[in-house]
């Protein structure tokens, strides 16, 4: 856990150095972006909560909102609305329209990093956010997409990252919640096949059934 207080989320964090220069330089070349912390999209008392790693560029650092106007949330967008879990099956705005049902998504690093590549240092710093969403939403199931994910959320809970080990399709207690580990789904992951819909879509059907 953060020794210093953090709140849910912060709209004007510049804690870390490299990604505030970075963002500025972004703010500069694309007047139009977003090029900001992303703040989580869904209601806080979602019983759902989906961990990515950071915003993409030209996806969530450009509209603003997680997973939104880029590849990696095709994939996610469409599953979420399969499931019941968004009102649509294609996210492209943040005013578009589509609302998250019993279901909210967060980054375990809420600015772009250069080259989609956040330090250790910029992870921890920003785990802080993370811990305090967590202790807000105290969600049911916690799905996270990667290992950085997925590390992000034992660092949160104050957990040696050995504690419990990443896997695709793993499941683990956490605290009186399920963590379910999920391949990222990234373009170069769903492209390879390396995650299918299939695959995404059976993990999908375990979180229906543990809410349910």
């Amino acid at each position: 856990m953060q020794a210093e207080s953090f709140p849910v989320f912060d709209p004007h964090c510049r804690r870390c150095p490299r990604l505030a220069g970075f963002l500025d330089d972004v703010r500069a070349k694309h007047p139009d972006y977003h090029a900001a912390p992303v703040a989580s999209f869904g209601p806080l008392d979602a019983r759902l909560l989906i961990v990515g790693l950071a915003p993409g560029m030209h996806g969530a650092n450009a509209t603003g909102r997680p997973f939104t106007g880029d590849y990696a949330g095709v994939l996610l967008y469409e599953t979420l609305h399969q499931y019941g879990f968004a009102t649509a099956p294609e996210s492209v705005s943040a005013d578009d329209g589509l609302q998250l049902l019993d279901c909210r998504i967060t980054n375990a690093v809420k600015c772009l990093p250069p080259q989609n590549k956040p330090t250790t240092e910029e992870i921890r710093t920003c785990n802080g956010f993370l811990a305090s969403e967590m202790d807000a939403m105290q969600p049911r199931v916690i799905l996270a997409l990667g290992k950085i994910a997925h590390d992000a959320v034992l660092r949160a809970r104050g957990l040696p990252l050995s504690s419990l080990r990443f896997a695709h399709g793993a499941e683990h207690a956490l605290d009186g919640m399920r963590l379910i580990d999920s391949y990222h789904c990234s373009r170069y992951n769903t492209q390879t096949r390396r995650l299918t819909p299939a695959m995404f879509g059976e993990l999908f059907a375990r979180i229906r059934a543990h809410l349910e």
